[in-house]
C-alpha cells in the first residue's frame, strides 16, 4: 500500500467522517467522477422545529455532498461560495437522497449543483463553487500536520 494518496477527508469530519454527531455521508467510490449520490437521514440532533431539520444542517449536507464530489474530482478543494434554496421542510428520521453533479470546471474553479430529496420531492438545492488549493493549505494547522504525520507513519509501517 506504500505510496498511496492519503484519504481525501479527515476521519473526524462532521460531514463524512466517523464523527459520532456528524452526518457520516458515504465517500465517493473513486476519483474523477462527475456525479455523487448517497442516502442518509437526519435525526433529533439536527432538529429545529418539532420533527423538522434545522436549516443549518440541511445547508451543511448540501455543502458536504458538493465538496466530496469536488474534492474527489480534483484533490483538494475548498468551498468559496454556496447558495442554498430551501423548497420544503426536511423531516427528521426519514431516508433522504443527496445528489451532486459537476456543472463546470475551469482552471482552479469547480462549479457543482446538488439536490436533497425524500425520493419524490425536492426539499432543498444548492449551487456551489470550489477552488482547487495546494495540499499545504490543510497542513498549516497543528491538526493538519498531525494528520500528515500519522499518515506517513502508517505508510512506513506497511
Amino acid at each position: 500500500m506504500s505510496g498511496e494518496v492519503p484519504p481525501h477527508h479527515d476521519p473526524a469530519c462532521w460531514g463524512c467522517g466517523d464523527n459520532p454527531i456528524g452526518l457520516r455521508l458515504a465517500l465517493p467510490e473513486q476519483e474523477g467522477l462527475e456525479e455523487y449520490e448517497t442516502y442518509f437521514h437526519f435525526d433529533e440532533r439536527h432538529q429545529g422545529a418539532p420533527g423538522l431539520v434545522h436549516g443549518g444542517p440541511v445547508a451543511a449536507a448540501l455543502d458536504e455532498a458538493c465538496g466530496l464530489l469536488a474534492t474527489w474530482y480534483r484533490f483538494p478543494t475548498v468551498t468559496v461560495r454556496i447558495f442554498v434554496r430551501f423548497r420544503r421542510p426536511v423531516p427528521i428520521n426519514t431516508e433522504l437522497l443527496v445528489r451532486a453533479e459537476i456543472e463546470s470546471s475551469h482552471a482552479r474553479r469547480i462549479r457543482v449543483r446538488a439536490a436533497l430529496t425524500d425520493g419524490d420531492e425536492r426539499l432543498a438545492e444548492a449551487r456551489a463553487a470550489f477552488l482547487h488549493v495546494p495540499l499545504e493549505h490543510f497542513l498549516a494547522s497543528p491538526e493538519g500536520r498531525a494528520a500528515a504525520d500519522a499518515w506517513r507513519a502508517r505508510l512506513d509501517n506497511e
